[in-house]
């Protein structure tokens, strides 16, 4: 059942945005009772939350080549196709979307947890010496995030391999030991 809410909740966001994604809408997609949804998640917001972080988790898995540069190349590649998708930009202004004052914790909950994972591939480079111990994790991620998303998200154009690569390449080589 929970599965089923989940992948239900992502579709309806893909097809439609917010407001097709409504707990009967829901519920009725997956084949469930709409008190079962509620039960479960108490409340709508709540529900979209968790099935953007359940999607965005599974979609961008976190690698663990041995080095750095593979790691970040593949994550960013991952979040790339995953902006291509239909699912990927709806979960992605859902997650930015206005809060009020009860989401947002569960929001800044959504994104702290994302982003303590990416910075996970930065402490191993650190524990490994790719990278001064002293890198920032949380900066490094947000280096690296931020022109991906604006390039596409916000002016429209591609995310190539060759853009990803110099992206990379332009932040490591700030983090390399002195």
């Amino acid at each position: 059942m929970r599965r089923a809410v989940l992948d239900a909740t992502v579709r309806l966001l893909a097809e439609g945005g917010l407001d097709a994604a409504s707990v009967s809408a829901v519920a009725a997609a997956a084949g469930v009772h709409e008190t079962s949804v509620y039960r479960n998640w108490g409340t709508r917001e709540r529900l979209l939350l968790e099935a953007l972080a359940d999607w965005t988790d599974h979609a961008l898995p976190l690698p663990d080549t041995g080095t750095l540069r593979e790691d970040l190349r593949q994550l960013l590649t991952a979040l790339a196709a995953f902006l291509d998708t239909p699912e990927g930009p709806a979960l992605l202004h859902l997650s930015i979307a206005p809060a009020t004052a009860e989401t947002r914790s569960h929001r800044d909950a959504y994104w702290a947890a994302r982003l303590e994972r990416a910075e996970l591939l930065l402490r191993r480079a650190a524990e490994r010496g790719e990278i001064r111990a002293d890198t920032d994790p949380r900066a490094a991620v947000e280096a690296l995030m931020s022109p991906l998303l604006a390039r596409h998200l916000l002016l429209g154009e591609p995310v190539t391999p060759a853009f990803l690569d110099s992206l990379v390449d332009l932040v490591l080589d700030g983090l390399s030991p002195r």
